[in-house]
């Protein structure tokens, strides 16, 4: 797993849970969940920073998230967590359309009894 990700706001080491971008030709502020990876271009603010976004004059914004602060895992996520996890590790069954698996010679050297 990768490092914990920061606010981008100057003097905050709070963890982000948001990312804002700015969409310049619709003059739009939009806030949605944190991206899986930081981007050119984007921010990432914490749960404060995030409820206290405001964009420039005449802009709008746009939030494709609930609150941060209320936002938990539900008991639906974690079984779909856990069934995936489950799934990695099950050793992978060979593919019954590429045949049966290669053979290998065994040779038996030692002398017949007659």
């Amino acid at each position: 797993m990768g490092a914990i990700r920061r606010c981008t706001r100057s003097a905050c080491s709070q963890a982000a849970v948001a990312t804002l971008t700015y969409v310049y030709a619709d003059q739009t502020a939009v806030l949605g969940p944190l991206a899986t990876t930081a981007e050119p271009h984007t921010y990432d603010l914490c749960a404060e920073h995030s409820q206290r976004l405001s964009a420039p004059r005449g802009w709008d914004v746009l939030r494709l998230a609930p609150d941060p602060a209320t936002v938990e895992p539900t008991h639906d996520d974690l079984l779909a967590l856990a069934d995936a996890v489950r799934e990695a590790g099950r050793p992978r069954r060979e593919d019954p359309a590429q045949g049966p698996p290669s053979l290998r010679l065994v040779r038996d050297d030692l002398p017949k009894d007659h």
